[in-house]
């Protein structure tokens, strides 16, 4: 469910026409809806109300202000893989107890960050992360609260990219390494470990990778109970898939009624970390025909959007639907969408059959919110696009477009040179 729908052959974003925001603020624009993000929050909680979750957004997702915001505001928490994470989940009034940090890579100067911060919860990925924690915690005078990352060796069906539960993954702890470490926290001062994470892809688009993960660390939390009290919270990790096309995923429901009787029966605090189900389809990029082109048996439609905007077509192969904001008459034919990048893998979509356009004509490249923006890159030098937010009747800019003074901003033709070690 979202709320981009027409009306009478025009595309709207909840009460407003989407042509009207692209005339007032130019294109390519991100375009979120408010109701369609607060509604899936409150889906996917409900879903799950018999284990009260603590729903945990995924910043990584879509790091907007107005988003974290909006959700801070419905009571998340947040998953953050970075301190410029935790710095924009503050900026937008998050509640720094109700953070999590995630990633391999955590730097001391990060873990500082974080603990002056107050966050909740490190999630440990390695020994020697954990070793710089404790160190940092102490030096601080203060305990660290951990969930150890678990790898369960589960195949979640999804790109390669995008999964990070099966061994030889970067990411997480076997479960013999995992049950080894707890082992030796029993009486650490600086770190107190209090839960698992896990956390097997993204776009997961069914139902028993995530059954077959829940199984498995239920019953290393389990054993670990027996010799940690303070190990009170599972965390499940996110990963749910979105309809890129129709029909493609499962409802939140299908995840919960399978997931909810193993975890509640097992009594632990029930964590999770959901991005691209909240926001994927709360958001579209607004594209502007330039030209089209007839090129032997195919017609390139050249938009004003490219790669460095949306990379998931190229860096994926990933499927986006297209469709016109404002539909004209006439046969459709195939077409291939494409940006002014000078890459021959800039493009949005291949091979789709679609209306026929025109220069100045607008398209809406829709299930865009999630790893959109948050992704997009100056590269060619071309600025960033603006973001907007939509709710119900009224839309206001929380991102404004970059100028090309942004893209010099913090360079220097001149270097201030240094002289280095004789």
């Amino acid at each position: 469910m979202d709320d981009f729908r027409s009306r009478d052959g025009e595309l709207f974003c909840e009460d407003v026409a989407i042509a009207r925001i692209a005339a007032s603020v130019g294109t390519p624009v991100y375009i979120y809806s408010r109701h369609t993000l607060v509604d899936h929050f409150r889906r996917l909680r409900d879903a799950f109300a018999a284990v009260k979750p603590l729903v945990r957004y995924a910043v990584k997702a879509n790091g907007n202000l107005a988003i974290l915001r909006a959700l801070a505001d419905e009571g998340a928490g947040f998953d953050v893989v970075s301190m410029g994470e935790i710095h924009r989940v503050l900026e937008a009034g998050g509640d720094p107890s109700r953070i999590d940090f995630a990633g391999v890579g955590k730097t001391r100067e990060e873990i500082r960050y974080a603990l002056e911060a107050g966050i909740d919860t490190f999630n440990v990925e390695s020994e020697g992360e954990l070793d710089l924690i404790d160190d940092v915690a102490r030096s601080l005078g203060t305990t660290a609260r951990i969930a150890l990352r678990v790898n369960p060796d589960v195949d979640p069906q999804t790109h390669t990219y995008i999964s990070t539960g099966k061994k030889g993954s970067k990411f997480g702890l076997d479960f013999v390494r995992a049950r080894g470490i707890a082992e030796s926290l029993t009486e650490s001062v600086g770190v107190r470990l209090v839960g698992l994470h896990v956390h097997i892809g993204s776009q997961i688009t069914t139902v028993a990778p995530h059954v077959e993960m829940v199984g498995r660390v239920l019953a290393l939390a389990e054993d670990l109970r027996g010799f940690h009290p303070h190990l009170k919270s599972i965390n499940i990790g996110g990963g749910f898939g979105i309809h890129y096309r129709e029909g493609e995923a499962p409802a939140m429901t299908d995840y919960a009624d399978l997931m909810v009787p193993m975890l509640k029966e097992s009594g632990f605090e029930v964590h999770m970390e959901p991005g691209r189900i909240l926001v994927g389809n709360a958001g579209v990029l607004v594209t502007s025909v330039v030209y089209t082109k007839p090129s032997h048996d195919k017609r390139f439609v050249i938009c004003d959007a490219a790669m460095n905007d949306l990379i998931r077509p190229s860096l994926y192969d990933a499927f986006h639907r297209i469709e016109p904001v404002r539909a004209r008459p006439g046969d459709s034919g195939p077409i291939d969408l494409v940006g002014p990048v000078c890459e021959s893998g800039d493009f949005l979509a291949k091979d789709r059959e679609f209306p026929p356009v025109e220069s100045g004509d607008l398209i809406a490249v829709r299930s865009a919110g999630a790893y959109g923006f948050v992704m997009a890159s100056n590269y060619n030098a071309r600025p960033r696009a603006a973001e907007v937010m939509v709710d119900g009747g009224r839309f206001a800019v929380v991102r404004e477009r970059e100028t090309l003074d942004d893209l010099v901003r913090g360079e220097h033709a001149e270097p201030a040179w240094v002289e280095g070690d004789a």
